[in-house]
């Protein structure tokens, strides 16, 4: 097969086809939920690729070959931008795991094709959610077929370890480490919160500061007074010596002149 100058292959394998990412928004807001909360479990790997609407062409020469999950997670390939996911580009490893939001307007067939598509292509964890009337469904790959996951009640995921926590009224997904993955106004929501949270520690930590000082200021006006207090006594007390000296010198200088000071 003759090979194709890099900068040309987005004009055999194109990097769009015009239709949009998301038919509404409660679907738009699922897709980004579950993109950027993969990301936040992969932030500190570079070897964890993770995208949305994304075509994926796992076959070189082949540009009818493909699809664009609404995510897609490869493992063992690097971050960074792509216009789309060549396989034969990526050590020809295929995303192993896919997620896809439903909306009203996906067909029975179309959604045939896709896990048509997933199984044939080796995906390993294929993952179907209706947010309007919250159904979701798993697969995983058993040999060379994708089966159902019995339970996914409590689901954690083999490959990503995140947890999806699902009841009849809602679903929740989580971190590895257990962090809930947070929309973005749930993050600017949390972010607010604990940038006044801060403020608050702050507030009391200068305040403990003040009265710290406060406190050892006055301790140290306490010992300058004590200071003070026995400098005068020292100082009274010299006096008080000195006087008595004075008068026993007086004393004496009238005895020796024949006088009784005590008769005075």
């Amino acid at each position: 097969m003759y090979s194709v100058p890099k900068d040309k292959l987005h004009l055999i394998y194109p990097e769009t086809d015009g239709e949009p990412m998301a038919e509404n928004t409660l679907q738009f807001e699922w897709i980004v939920l579950i993109k950027l909360g993969l990301e936040a479990c992969f932030a500190g790997r570079y070897d964890v690729f993770v995208a949305g609407d994304l075509f994926w062409y796992p076959v070189e020469g082949r540009p009818d070959i493909r699809l664009a999950p609404d995510v897609l997670v490869s493992i063992g390939r690097h971050k960074g931008h792509r216009g789309s996911y060549m396989q034969w580009l990526e050590d020809n490893i295929a995303p192993q795991v896919v997620f896809e939001i439903l909306s009203p307007g996906n067909r029975p067939a179309e959604m045939t094709k896709k896990f048509e598509f997933y199984q044939q292509y080796g995906v390993e964890e294929y993952y179907i959610y209706d947010p309007d009337k919250n159904i979701l469904e798993g697969y995983l790959r058993q040999m060379e077929k994708l089966a159902p996951i019995p339970e996914i009640r409590h689901w954690i995921s083999p490959l990503l370890g995140m947890r999806f926590e699902w009841t009849p009224e809602v679903l929740k997904l989580f971190q590895p480490d257990g962090e809930p993955f947070l929309s973005y106004m749930e993050l600017v929501e949390f972010n607010k919160e604990a940038i006044q949270k801060l403020n608050n520690q702050r507030e009391l930590l200068y305040e403990e500061i003040k009265k710290t000082q406060k406190a050892q200021l006055e301790a140290l006006q306490e010992k300058q007074r004590a200071e003070e207090e026995k400098q005068r006594a020292e100082e009274e007390k010299q006096r008080a010596d000195g006087a008595e000296h004075r008068a026993r010198q007086l004393a004496e200088k009238l005895r020796q002149l024949g006088i009784d000071p005590d008769m005075l």
